[in-house]
């Protein structure tokens, strides 16, 4: 079952195009991170940019800052409002906790509201009745850091978590869970970016990763067996790297995201609130301020959410979801101080219609209202659903959704100061360097951005063991928000103590060094630029083979966008084939995982002036491990196999070979 439309429904009559990813498939993954776990997803793009960045986008291009996939867990957002993206990081619950995964790709701002532009991965954890008794997992291992034909030696990784869950009696249960992850940082490239216009891959402290986790829950279960409340909080730690368009950030020890939630169900009616809150720092690695120092950023946001909803029937015909939140962010951003604050509400209703055996049709919509925004956003749905046969459904559907600008895009205020290699210019002037200030300013005038999807699809269960997926899709985007130059030192305006004659900046301009008409960089801000049409397909078989062994193969193609109103130099471009393969087998000692990840070449340009292609690669990652007995079971895990040098975004880390051997001790009921 899944909630693609907040209703709970058989995978195969979705509305839209789902991928579940199951709990005994995550305990067998050798994934250490998200990225890992979800890249086997067709239509999902995924980047790790170091041993914590990682980004994740549907049906597009991803990038350092993925702004436009909605994550919840349990219903809470974790999607950060200032920078607009997520930190996968910052979830507080190990993947074994996790009951199973829901990647709805496509647009899906009509039931789940903003941000949702292209896709929603919704995590949904097992109670403590599904998971009875403790559990202790301790894991370790090593990487290859050598690259680009420097020799670094391995890096190493250690995982620890623990949980415990428990029913007191037939109304209370509770669990409570901690884990810590750390990682040395990976390796950097060096040397001459790939198709970079002979820029260089500028040096700095690469850093890796330290992640403390904690999570309480407590389950009340009211004895009519309809009402149903659930308590829950706990944070998540985190230092290291993030990319970002201004450079690398790396951020402090000490930042975490603490949350509390409450959930209450009574029947078909829910009423939903968190707080989250997030403090943090971080210091640019590569950016300095007019002082001459590392750019800081000090970021504190609180975030108050309360969401209600009802799921009614009317003559076995209809099924009416209605529902709606208020959102309120306080902020406090060094680099944003013009902005503390910003208030968002919508209200969303639709109707799923059951025409006849044969044909359903949903149809709804969803308005939002943002305090940076002049006036509401309508996001409409609606999908058609014939189904010849219960197991198959095919369906046409269009939606609608959008994303408002971050508090970032909206009132970043910050001046760096660039450099520029003079002997680049001429030969005479080798080994001299000028540094210019360079302004980065946020826009209040952005509008949201908006996506429009047309998409023919089609579901079917063969022989009650296949499930079989297909989706031809069209995106039509709309005033999407990129990080760009918007001016340039001229003759006529040259930077302070330019010293070579102002001639020399038109030759700069005239070179195209700096993009398409852009001259020696003066300020870069947020725009909204015109149109993008993205297309593709999707082909996806999962089957039983045989009891206890699984195999999956999917196909996707993504054609290069196609830009109006702009140049496509501004638009990073996707990997046109993504192909994977893979089996799962969990036998009465045997575990094992075996999946192969092929990603095509892909071209990026979101990191300040450094733009590049990444080569096609082929992922091998692999899982064998023994149960001893029904308490102790150990695995080795392998990412890498081949120990190929993967980087997957131009300005990321290169990953190499990674193994790590797990013990795994589980005492009490068996769930």
């Amino acid at each position: 079952m899944i909630t693609a439309s907040r209703t709970e429904q058989m995978l195969v009559n979705a509305p839209a195009t789902v991928t579940l990813i199951d709990s005994r498939t995550i305990e067998n993954s050798p994934a250490t991170n998200y990225a890992d776990l979800l890249r086997a997803v067709p239509g999902l793009n995924v980047t790790q940019t170091s041993a914590r960045d990682i980004n994740i986008t549907s049906r597009s291009a991803t990038g350092t800052l993925a702004t436009s996939q909605l994550a919840l867990v349990d219903g809470r957002s974790i999607y950060l409002d200032f920078f607009g993206f997520v930190a996968w990081d910052f979830l507080p619950i190990d993947p074994q906790e996790i009951k199973q995964i829901e990647v709805i790709r496509g647009p899906a701002s009509a039931v789940w509201g903003a941000n949702a532009l292209t896709g929603v991965v919704n995590i949904i954890t097992k109670t403590p009745r599904e998971s009875p008794g403790s559990t202790f997992i301790l894991g370790g291992g090593l990487f290859g850091r050598d690259a680009m034909d420097v020799e670094k030696g391995s890096g190493a990784l250690f995982s620890v978590s623990a949980s415990h869950a428990a029913a007191v009696n037939d109304r209370w249960a509770y669990k409570v869970a901690t884990g810590y992850y750390q990682q040395d940082a990976m390796a950097r490239p060096s040397g001459p970016i790939p198709d970079g216009a002979g820029q260089m891959y500028p040096d700095f402290p690469n850093s890796g990763t330290r992640q403390p986790k904690f999570d309480a829950r407590l389950d009340y279960d009211h004895p009519d067996g309809r009402r149903k409340v659930v308590m829950q909080g706990g944070f998540a730690g985190t230092e290291g790297m993030i990319h970002s368009g201004i450079g690398p950030f790396d951020i402090d020890r000490g930042t975490y995201l603490a949350y509390g939630k409450v959930n209450y169900t009574h029947g078909a009616t829910r009423l939903n609130t968190f707080v989250n809150r997030l403090d943090g720092s971080a210091t640019n690695l590569l950016a300095v301020g007019l002082d001459g120092l590392p750019i800081p950023f000090v970021f504190k946001t609180t975030t108050f959410d309360v969401e209600a909803g009802h799921v009614a029937t009317w003559r076995n015909r209809h099924v009416f979801s209605l529902g709606g939140n208020f959102r309120y962010n306080g902020f406090d951003l060094s680099l944003a101080p013009l902005g503390d604050s910003r208030t968002e509400g919508g209200a969303y209703g639709q109707d799923e219609i059951f025409l006849s055996p044969m044909w359903r049709w949903l149809i709804g919509g969803r308005v939002d209202a943002f305090s940076v925004l002049d006036g509401p956003v309508f996001s409409p749905r609606t999908t058609l659903l014939f189904k010849p046969d219960p197991a198959h459904t095919v369906r046409v559907s269009y939606n609608r959704a959008y994303r408002a600008p971050s508090l970032v895009n909206n009132f970043l205020d910050t001046t760096i100061l660039s450099q520029l290699d003079l002997g680049a210019l001429n030969p005479a002037l080798a080994g001299r360097t000028y540094v210019f200030p360079v302004a980065a300013v946020g826009n209040q005038n952005l509008t949201e951005e908006s996506l429009d999807a047309y998409e023919i699809g089609y579901s079917g269960v063969i022989a009650n063991r296949a499930t079989v997926s297909a989706a031809f899709y069209v995106n039509d985007s709309k005033n999407s928000i990129f990080f760009t130059q918007d001016g340039s030192y001229r003759a006529a305006n040259p930077p302070p103590g330019w010293p070579l004659p102002p001639a020399a900046l038109e030759l700069i301009y005239l070179s195209g060094r700096f993009g398409p008409g852009n001259g020696l960089p003066a300020s870069y801000t947020y725009l909204n630029f015109g149109k993008v049409r993205q297309k593709g397909f999707e082909l996806g078989v999962d089957t039983d083979v045989s009891k206890g062994l699984t195999a999956f193969a999917n196909y996707s193609f993504q054609p290069t966008p196609e830009p109006t109103g702009f140049d496509i130099s501004e638009l990073n471009l996707p990997p046109r084939h993504r192909v994977n393969l893979g089996a799962n087998y969990t036998g009465g000692r045997v575990i094992g995982n075996l999946a192969m990840n092929y990603v095509g070449e892909a071209y990026w340009q979101d990191v300040s002036s450094y733009q590049g292609t990444t080569e096609a690669y082929t992922l091998v990652n692999g899982t064998l491990g023994y149960r001893w007995n029904d308490s102790f079971t150990t695995s080795l895990k392998v990412i890498n196999l081949f120990d190929q040098e993967i980087q997957q975004h131009i300005f990321g880390d290169v990953m190499r070979r990674q193994v790590v051997l797990e013990l795994r001790m589980r005492v009490g009921t068996k769930p």
